[in-house]
């Protein structure tokens, strides 16, 4: 498998090069040269596997030519083996045909650890094969910081720092961070919002001198790694419900569209969706877009769902591309021109093509509160302020006779504020993070300026290697 540029001017690399790499030289994003597709009794010889053996037979494609199937294999038995659910990836049914996908039953408590624990030993192998090291950069509005620190803690060849907007994640992601005090971890706490984090992330990775003395690589969702170890729980929740025999509609609340993303992917290898519903707080570009092609940036102001509280989704490049029909040019073009502008060119027909296929829904806060409280009232759940998002969204956009599966992206726990003002409750942290709030917390708060986060990103790696 080959991976091209999203604009057309970077050099084409495998598997493993794209997970190095991570953002494009030409300042675009990875994806597949030519998509796996798998026909229906190929579907069908995936049911009931165990969700480790699914997910090595769904990226095996994704990563031919460059990782053996059976080094995929050990990883993602290894990936997986901590989680605290039996099924990795447990569906509750909610209603009829409303469904709850669970996603975060790993270490972090969010679904960014479904890819995360799988990166950590990408990363190691490929660095060990290669003998060689990466400093890790990451922009995090809560959840991805985390998850890639749980992830990569410890690890000989990897340095990681994070950057969070400071004041702008709950109590619980800071300190998810903030209190490993392993080595080969920094987080920077950024004046801004998570798009600024993310704009400096990019502009580091741009700086060409710099990304080569600090041997840059990426863990958010730029990556294509990320996404691509994201689509196996879209499989495995679409095989539970009857796929490829049955159709089925996602409902994802999305911030930087990679969750989403890799529910369109599943799609275009021929999972039978019917429609992907996605979820905004106020910070709603995502549902304006698909509602009146205006994708246009506003202010990003906090709310009940941080991880949401964004205005560039970073991989809505990679369907742009396809909605282009590839037209790499065309790509960079209207990328370029948002940056310069904060508005999207999108064409016409384009456009059309998004809106047929994805349908957008944004609650704020108040209306946020009212249906964490209603689910809970109603059916004795408690959903967390950016999964009810996704829910709600998947019940406003409900096809008769075809099941909704709403992606369950947090526990509660990580928001207990959210869920306090919405029903009074308080979700007790697990165990293994009981004592979250007296741990140690290590970070260093940086200019929202490029001179001095890679200033920062420099001392951590001469720390680590002194």
């Amino acid at each position: 498998m080959r991976y091209v540029s999203t604009r057309g001017q970077a050099p084409v690399r495998d598997f493993a090069g794209v997970l190095l790499a991570g953002l494009a030289e030409d300042g675009g994003l990875y994806v597949p040269e030519t998509w796996p597709t798998l026909r229906p009794d190929d579907w069908r010889a995936l049911r009931g596997l165990p969700y480790q053996e699914l997910a090595t037979r769904i990226l095996a494609p994704f990563a031919a030519g460059s990782i053996d199937e059976a080094t995929l294999r050990r990883l993602c038995g290894r990936a997986y083996a901590g989680f605290n659910h039996p099924a990795i990836v447990p569906l509750v049914q909610l209603d009829g045909e409303l469904f709850v996908q669970e996603l975060f039953h790993g270490p972090t408590l969010a679904f960014k650890d479904m890819a995360m624990q799988l990166l950590g030993g990408l990363f190691d192998h490929v660095l060990e094969r290669e003998d060689a090291r990466v400093t890790i950069v990451g922009a995090t509005s809560g959840d991805t910081g985390s998850a890639a620190i749980e992830a990569c803690r410890d690890r000989e060849r990897i340095q990681v720092v994070i950057l969070h907007p400071e004041g702008r994640t709950s109590e619980v992601q800071r300190r998810q961070m903030t209190t490993v005090l392993s080595r080969n971890i920094d987080n920077l706490a950024i004046d801004g919002s998570f798009d600024d984090c993310q704009d400096l992330v990019k502009a580091m990775f741009a700086d060409a001198p710099f990304r080569a003395e600090m041997q840059l690589s990426a863990v958010n969702s730029i990556n294509w790694a990320r996404v691509a170890a994201q689509i196996p729980y879209y499989v495995a929740a679409a095989l539970a419900l009857g796929a490829p025999d049955r159709e089925v509609c996602f409902a994802v609340p999305t911030g930087n569209f990679g969750n989403v993303l890799a529910a369109w992917a599943a799609r275009r290898m021929g999972l039978p969706v019917r429609h992907l519903a996605i979820g905004s707080n106020h910070n709603d570009i995502l549902a304006r877009f698909l509602a009146g092609n205006d994708m246009s940036m506003r202010d990003v102001t906090p709310s009940l769902s941080p991880s949401m509280d964004i205005q560039v989704s970073s991989n809505f490049e990679r369907l742009l591309f396809e909605l282009l029909d590839r037209d790499a040019a065309a790509c960079a073009r209207i990328m370029t021109g948002f940056r310069a502008t904060g508005r999207m060119q999108v064409p016409d027909a384009a456009w059309r093509k998004a809106s047929a296929l994805f349908h957008g829904l944004s609650l704020d806060d108040d209306a946020t509160s009212g249906a964490i409280r209603r689910l809970h009232d109603e059916a004795g759940y408690l959903a967390d302020p950016h999964s009810i998002i996704g829910i709600e969204a998947g019940r406003r956009h409900a096809v008769a006779g075809i099941p909704t599966i709403a992606m369950g992206t947090a526990h509660p726990a990580k928001f207990p504020e959210a869920i306090r003002r919405a029903t009074g409750l308080v979700p007790a942290l697990p165990p293994h993070l009981a004592d979250l709030y007296e741990r140690e917390e290590r970070y260093r708060r940086v200019p929202n300026r490029l001179d001095a986060v890679e200033a920062a990103v420099r001392a951590a790696l001469f720390k680590n290697a002194a």
